[in-house]
């Protein structure tokens, strides 16, 4: 009967479970985050090295499971192969079952069998086997014994011997090993493989491998026989599925169709129309053939395809595209599979996301962790997308000029220089350009490429380097003084030394050894016999201090180290310095501070972790004693309610006053400690400093295994650090920023500094929330009130003139708090969460600015249109014109516009003209003609400031008379200080001297009874 993938995958399990008594195991993260050792979980083992090791006693004696596998980068890299065969993924789960010193050969082999031909009903006549052959030259013996086994089940022509490439397991050059027995199925129409086995050809394909780990190889290479044997087995999921399936390719089983199918609703290609997929060596032949045709297209299906499983599982359980190790993996799969969607499918805008909701509906039964947070990954995959996006094409576009130059003057090879700007600039992977390069029948220069590559990396590496103001110490100028002992320093801050050597640096020559004395001034470094002082190290800066004695006293400005010498690196003040001479060495006591800070850092590192996940890496740090500055990966801003929360975390732990454990650990030992944090490449000493908060280092390697250890900050440290938790004091973060793409930074303050700035940033926000208040009651007061603003006339109509309140409006009041927030925030220092309040107050009171200005502006033209209706009840005519002059309240130009209108309209023939004294423009918001708050009518004179507004307006029967609107604001414009004009029907104009408003409207009356006389 044909099974569907979840039940291939749940009889596995339930045969070894139910029927073999083994113990089921969930699968590991394919990202080992407790393992910097490892890029990605590669083998069903690696969770279990620890027991083959023998350091740590297993809980069980048989164990299966299926395994999230990723094979790309390292040792195990099938990524050149995935999409151009139809077997090889970079993605896999592993079907497997172990022993740990219970059962061996005999019942591996026997279940396997079983299995394959009793349960899932396999034609045991296409099953061939393999055993270790042995090697000489090694003096490693054949392994009869499982020769044997096999022998009793298959005839001798299906049982073949294996080289120690394919046939013998090792760990690595030390360690545990053995023969391993692979399990063959021969797909070929006839059943005439056997020679085939072990060739490469898929049409007969190893589908189990029982590995019998029976042996350690010791330093001297000497195999010793363990004292517990142990058994490691491991089959291809995909594989075997397709096999049980009737498929020759394993893209043909539901593991990959679901995705395969929405890639053809993406793109519109029907996978498979250019006929059925070959495979084995004809596979390979054709797909050189695709190659120079150009129809990649169900290859790039398949690239798709295994590539989004990649990418959806190593995001979920915690990976992100990086520049470096696994993250730099990661970017170099999703590149691809981007190149290949856009180059042969003409999918150009980002795709990979659309496809996280099919793999999670396809495997999120057997994996739940996929449905934890799926919008996580679609998030990642678009910004990455998109960033490749925008410079794909042209990368492809210079790559298609480099390949023409290949063909022509480079006789078929893209030059390293070409494969480098790709890289550089438009972000091509290598791998990827040479994958391009062999689709046109090109090859790439690697050896230039590495060459430019190196270049660039010491380009780096010197910009990368802090600026010193002295010579560069080589290490061979120190070699002659020796070590320094500097294990004081996590004991005392003050001892006596002896000063091994002085090396003069100077500001614009090199270094060198002082063999007489050091002078006050001079520029020195000093390597003692012993000392109090750290080093710059791990991201922890350097101490500063004295050496000194009696009338002696050397500045200590910064500490490094150069080979195996800590180098004093400062100025003599006073006295003379000479080798052999012996000293008083104390540290500044500003390292109490910086202990505060790197002990809070590894607070801060767990409470990330906490509330981010474990998708947190550190990608670096630096502790001073004013600050803690951490990078590390995240795709986007921590949320106010994060910062929070990891804040909250970290004073947790200070006010529990947990206990700080230190203890110096062999690396083996204690990588293997669950929740332990170490920095991915980063090369530790075969003896590391562990360091945890809480818990004794101790308990942790007796119980390496225990769950409870994630709760707590288990890292590996050579800094200085605090006893105790409580004395910390206090932990604040001050901001949250990006670095890099997928990198994140946070500064963080301990001590009484942080609890003051706490405090004031407490007290901050208080005051905030009370403009906040203030803001909510000014206006309904003032509508209480029912205060309108007003205005008085002058000229034919009105001799009275009028002057804008000299009480604050609520426009005011909220504009003098956004100013006063905006302010103290541009010169202070602010926890970020009182940061991210204060923020969403200012932009509160600017919206009630803004309704301020929107309202007041609605009662302006109110206040005009009413005092209008009142001037033009009461105005005189001069030869039948309505002659309307009035200084008016503050109010949008626009309203004065719609004023004179309404007058033009009512009376017919009408000579208008209206003066405003415009308020002073706030600097929180603006209050100009077309924005400004109304004015009150009542108050004392108005003072001189702000600017005069003159808008005139005449009916079209005056233009024809030869009475227009820019004459006359021409007239009158110079007596407030300023210019203007405009149309013949309507002219404006502003001025500097608003207080002279009266004279100008006393002038444009007298202006116009002369021209209507």
């Amino acid at each position: 009967m044909s099974r569907t993938a979840a039940q291939v995958r749940q009889e596995f399990i339930d045969f070894f479970v139910k029927k073999c008594g083994h113990a089921f195991v969930p699968s590991s993260p394919v990202v080992p985050h407790d393992d910097p050792t490892l890029l990605f979980t590669n083998a069903g083992m690696n969770q279990f090295k620890p027991y083959f090791l023998g350091t740590q006693t297993p809980p069980w004696r048989r164990v299966a499971n299926t395994q999230k596998c990723i094979r790309a980068g390292g040792k195990h890299n099938d990524l050149d192969d995935v999409g151009h065969d139809t077997y090889h993924h970079t993605f896999f789960e592993m079907l497997g079952n172990w022993s740990f010193g219970d059962y061996f050969k005999a019942e591996a082999i026997a279940w396997a069998w079983e299995l394959l031909t009793q349960v899932w009903g396999i034609d045991s006549t296409r099953l061939h086997a393999t055993y270790f052959r042995g090697d000489p030259a090694e003096h490693l013996e054949p392994d009869d014994e499982a020769r044997e086994l096999w022998l009793k089940i298959l005839p001798p022509e299906r049982v073949h011997a294996g080289s120690k490439k394919d046939n013998f397991w090792e760990m690595g050059d030390t360690g545990p090993c053995g023969p391993c027995s692979e399990i063959h199925i021969d797909l070929t129409p006839d059943k005439s493989g056997g020679k085939l086995v072990n060739a490469g050809d898929a049409r007969v394909m190893e589908i189990w491998n029982l590995v019998f780990i029976q042996f350690n190889r010791g330093p001297d290479g000497r195999l010793t026989p363990l004292p517990a044997r142990h058994v490691d087995t491991g089959m291809g999921f995909e594989r075997v599925t397709g096999v049980l399936q009737g498929h020759n390719n394993n893209y043909a089983t539901e593991a990959f169709t679901p995705i395969i199918e929405a890639v053809e609703r993406l793109s519109g290609h029907e996978y498979g129309s250019r006929g059925v997929t070959r495979v084995g060596s004809l596979e390979r032949e054709n797909r050189y053939a695709r190659m120079i045709a150009g129809d990649m297209r169900d290859e790039a299906c398949r690239v798709i395809a295994d590539h989004i499983r990649t990418l959806t599982f190593a995001i979920t359980d915690g990976a992100v595209p990086d520049k470096e190790g696994r993250g730099y993996v990661l970017r170099r799969i999703l590149r691809r599979a981007v190149r290949f969607g856009w180059q042969h499918l003409n999918l150009h805008e980002p795709f990979l996301c659309r496809l996280v909701d099919t793999v999670v509906a396809a495997m999120g039964d057997a994996f739940p962790e996929l449905r934890k947070n799926p919008e996580h990954v679609k998030d990642v995959l678009r910004e990455e997308e998109e960033s490749f996006g925008r410079t794909l094409g042209r990368g492809i576009a210079l790559f298609e000029d480099a390949a023409e130059r290949a063909r022509t003057d480079h006789h078929g090879e893209i030059s390293g220089e070409d494969a480098f700007k790709l890289h550089d600039t438009y972000g091509f992977p290598i791998d990827l350009t040479e994958v391009m390069a062999q689709e046109k029948g090109l090859r790439v220069d690697i050896g230039e490429y590495e060459r430019l590559m190196e270049e660039a990396r010491e380009r780096a590496r010197a910009g990368g380097k802090a600026h010193v103001h002295h010579a560069e110490i080589p290490p061979e100028l120190v070699a002659a003084f020796g070590a320094t002992d500097d294990h004081h320093k996590y004991e005392t801050e003050r001892l006596t030394a002896t000063i091994r050597g002085i090396i003069r640096l100077p500001e614009d020559g090199p270094a060198s050894i002082v063999s007489d004395a050091l002078r006050p001034g001079d520029r020195a470094g000093i390597v003692l016999d012993r000392t109090c002082f750290y080093a710059e190290a791990g991201g922890q800066v350097g101490d500063k201090g004295e050496i000194g004695g009696g009338s002696l006293r050397f500045d200590v400005e910064e500490t490094t180290r150069v080979a195996d010498a800590v180098i004093h690196v400062g100025t003599l003040v006073m006295g003379e310095l000479k080798p052999g001479q012996q000293v008083e060495v104390a540290v500044d006591p500003h390292r109490q501070a910086t202990m505060k800070n790197h002990t809070g850092t590894h607070v801060l590192n767990w409470a990330l972790r906490e509330v981010l996940g474990d998708g947190v890496m550190q990608k670096g740090s630096l502790v001073d004693h004013e600050k803690t500055r951490f990078d590390f990966s995240h795709n986007r801003a921590m949320t106010p309610e994060e910062i929070e929360r990891v804040e909250a975390l970290c004073n947790d732990v200070i006010r529990r006053d947990l206990p700080v454990h230190i203890r110096e650990v062999p690396q083996a030992e204690a990588l293997r400690i669950n929740g332990l944090r170490a920095v991915f490449g980063e090369r530790y000493p075969d003896v590391v400093r562990t360091m945890c908060i809480g818990v004794p280092v101790e308990q942790l390697v007796a119980d390496p295994a225990n769950a409870q250890w994630r709760k707590y900050s288990i890292e590996f440290c050579g800094g200085t650090h605090l006893k105790r938790t409580s004395e910390i004091e206090h932990f604040i973060i001050v901001s949250e920023e990006a670095v890099a793409k997928g990198v994140r930074r946070v500064v963080g303050m301990t001590g009484p500094t942080a609890k003051l700035i706490d405090e004031c940033g407490e007290a901050l926000v208080q005051r905030g929330e009370e403009l906040l208040r203030e803001a909510e009651g000014t206006r309904s007061v003032e509508q209480g009130a029912g205060a309108t603003p007003g205005a008085r006339g002058t000229g034919a109509t009105g001799s009275d003139t009028g002057a804008p309140s000299s009480g604050r409006s609520s426009a005011d009041t909220i504009a003098a708090g956004i100013s006063e927030l905006q302010n103290t925030l541009a010169g202070a220092v602010v926890p970020a969460r009182h940061r991210a309040r204060l923020r969403t107050i200012i932009e509160e009171l600017q919206k009630r600015l803004k309704a301020e200005h929107k309202a007041s502006a609605a009662d302006a033209g109110t206040a005009v249109r009413q005092r209008v209706d009142s001037l033009l009840a009461s105005a005189t005519k001069v030869a039948g014109t309505t002659v309307l002059v009035a200084e008016l309240p503050d109010a949008p130009v626009d309203q004065l516009k719609h004023a004179a209108d309404i007058v033009k309209q009512k009376a017919g023939s009408a000579a208008i003209v209206f003066g405003v004294h415009v308020a002073e423009e706030s600097s929180a918001g603006p209050s100009s003609p077309a924005s400004g708050p109304a004015s009150s009518s009542a108050g004392p004179p108005r003072p001189a400031s702000g600017k005069a507004l003159l808008l005139v307006a005449v009916t079209d029967d005056l233009v024809k008379k030869g009475i227009k609107a820019g004459d006359l604001v021409k007239t009158i414009a110079p007596i407030v200080g300023g210019g203007g004009g405009g149309p013949p029907t309507m002219a404006q104009a502003g001025g500097k001297q608003p207080e002279k408003l009266g004279e100008a409207l006393a002038a444009a009356e007298t202006w116009l009874r002369a021209k209507l006389a």
